[in-house]
């Protein structure tokens, strides 16, 4: 089980970080922002195929190790570690990025949301307060502990909800088979 978890954890791992890295230092910040809602789409769609993975892994574990048996909380922890480890390596990447490559994400980033709210028609109290939370963000963000928390909540939830469909799915105990 070690090695189905290890496995796919490395693969999701790598997968998620060089997809992120790529679409973050290839678009850029302001470019990432401009893109609106598609830039989340990208973002998660490469989320999601990387924590596909945790329903390889489950399934070849259950099929091919563990004679086609797999309980709901068994599948859910091999989904769990899969997506820790996989997070982990956004974690780390993001990390990379931001300090090394992107150290003005941040003033991008809030510069970047203030000026859609005003392209939005926000008004002046909507600025002031949109103003105020991008500068509690740059606050936190000024802190590296407070990067990693984030950033793990970025992306560890996703990894969490597919464990959860992924061991609904794929759950079959002894009395399942012998009814088949």
């Amino acid at each position: 089980m070690k090695k189905v978890i290890l496995n796919n954890g490395l693969i999701a791992g790598i997968i998620v970080s060089l997809w992120m890295a790529t679409s973050m230092l290839a678009v850029g910040c302001d470019n990432m922002m401009a893109l609106g809602p598609r830039g989340m789409i990208i973002g998660y769609t490469g989320m999601l195929v990387a924590f596909s993975f945790i329903f390889v892994a489950v399934k070849n574990y259950r099929d091919k190790i563990n004679g086609g048996v797999v309980a709901f909380g068994r599948a859910f922890g091999i989904g769990l570690l899969i997506s820790l480890i996989a997070s982990t390596f956004y974690v780390v990447t993001w990390l990379v990025v931001y300090y090394n490559f992107m150290p003005d994400f941040m003033d991008k980033y809030a510069a970047a949301a203030i000026e859609q709210a005003k392209s939005t028609g926000a008004s002046a109290a909507e600025l002031k307060a949109q103003a105020t939370e991008m500068e509690w963000a740059k606050q936190m963000y000024s802190q590296p502990v407070n990067v990693v928390w984030m950033t793990y909540l970025e992306v560890f939830p996703i990894g969490l909800l597919v464990s959860l469909i992924t061991a609904a799915i794929l759950k079959r105990n002894r009395a399942t088979i012998q009814e088949a």
